[in-house]
């Protein structure tokens, strides 16, 4: 079991790197665009926070019931699929059209349509996986708090400089980059594991 700050430190990694060219990071940054920030920012932090609650309480109910070297397949497995669902993309047009429906909302109210829409758009994603997959090997709390984080994080960054680097950087590219660091991350929990045991 890693150490509390290792185990926050590799599960705000994973996730910021995850929430990069997600249909939640462009659904944040189209909610941006047209409201004010705090109301945007609060919502965007509780959904991260229930969203990344729930993983992280299935990832920790599994791992307690299944033998280590086990784990680290799944772990790895899991890691895979995150590589191979980033590399395929999302669709962002609907989500981008509800953002545009939502212009008039303020204070309260925008923060939580910002957290419904945020969570809706995250139910059973990539991030969803990878805490799962991190909380099933390592503290719970700590995978809790470091992957709300990373994914706050994230979509500060969306809302910060989001339209910038859009208009430089190629989602595609975006996305081979981001399978590519998943896929890597996959086949060393499944190497770790299996050499582990044998």
């Amino acid at each position: 079991m890693l150490p509390f700050l290792g185990a926050l430190a590799i599960a705000a990694g994973a996730i910021f790197v995850a929430e990069f060219g997600d249909k939640s990071q462009l659904l944040v940054l189209a909610f941006a665009t047209r409201h004010a920030a705090l109301p945007v920012i609060a919502g965007i932090t509780v959904a991260a926070a229930t969203i990344q609650g729930v993983s992280v309480a299935i990832g920790a109910a599994v791992g307690a019931v299944l033998p280590e070297t086990m784990l680290g397949v799944v772990a790895g497995l899991a890691f895979l699929g995150v590589a191979a669902w980033t590399l395929r993309g999302d669709d962002h047009h609907e989500e981008e059209q509800t953002a545009g429906a939502t212009r008039h909302r303020t204070g309260l109210g925008l923060a939580a349509l910002v957290a419904t829409t945020f969570m809706v758009g995250e139910l059973g994603d990539k991030t969803m996986l990878a805490t799962f997959a991190l909380a099933a090997r390592q503290d719970a709390f700590a995978t809790w708090i470091g992957a709300t984080g990373g994914m706050v994080a994230a979509n500060l960054v969306a809302v910060a400089v989001g339209r910038q680097l859009g208009a430089r950087l190629s989602p595609r590219l975006v996305r081979i980059g981001s399978a590519i660091l998943f896929a890597a991350a996959g086949l060393l929990l499944i190497g770790t594991a299996l050499l582990g045991d044998a």
